[in-house]
């Protein structure tokens, strides 16, 4: 690591390292609930609409009581669409709120409400993000939230940093290889760093934000 870029990922991390499990209140370890609340912020984040907004809605569905798949799949269609539109996941509410009872339904009959299963079953990143798909509303995007933010804790797993991190961090003059990304920093903050960088590819302001901070630490 060269000196600027160390300047950089220590404003980076310090500035905009919170994952988005953490914007969400989610305490991610390896138990069955946080891991189905990472699943379902992940489908929400997989829609085009903002990060905040996803967030938000996470917020309030986890309000609500709709923590494991059974408690999701125990709501009513309405409550789940209720919980969204207050979080004010609106255009996509009702499609929502049936891709989530649907992929707590099928969580609960193939993996008993348990994603450490899939984890198990998938031997490898590939089959894992495989078997994400096979959730309602999860494709390669919803996927790759998934395995960015889990993988300080399913350490198989890392380094997990996706196209997304990997524009964000040229954008940063940081190394776009996975590997030598990685090397900037230990397991246990590669999740921050990948959510870091990912604000850097969809927003200039973070950049440049960065940027600045960083020079005036020389």
């Amino acid at each position: 690591m060269t000196k600027a870029q160390d300047r950089t990922v220590a404003v980076l991390l310090k500035r905009y390292g919170r994952t988005y499990a953490q914007e969400a209140g989610i305490t991610v370890k390896d138990a069955p609930a946080p891991l189905y609340q990472l699943l379902v912020l992940s489908t929400l984040l997989s829609a085009r609409i903002s990060a905040s907004v996803a967030v938000a809605a996470a917020h309030e569905l986890f309000a609500a009581g709709f923590r494991t798949p059974q408690a999701m799949s125990a709501a009513s269609w309405q409550q789940r669409v209720d919980a969204l539109g207050r979080g004010h996941y609106r255009r996509y509410d009702e499609r929502t709120a049936t891709m989530l009872g649907d992929g707590a339904e099928l969580l609960t009959a193939k993996y008993r409400g348990d994603l450490r299963r899939l984890h198990s079953a998938a031997e490898g990143t590939p089959g894992l993000i495989k078997g994400l798909q096979e959730f309602p509303g999860i494709g390669p995007v919803g996927a790759a939230i998934f395995c960015r933010e889990i993988q300080a804790v399913w350490t198989d797993l890392a380094p997990f940093l996706d196209q997304k991190v990997a524009d964000g961090a040229t954008r940063l003059g940081l190394p776009a290889a996975a590997a030598g990304l990685a090397g900037l920093v230990g397991v246990d903050e590669l999740p921050r760093l990948a959510a870091a960088c990912v604000r850097a590819a969809l927003d200039d302001g973070v950049v440049a934000d960065v940027q600045a901070a960083a020079a005036q630490r020389r």
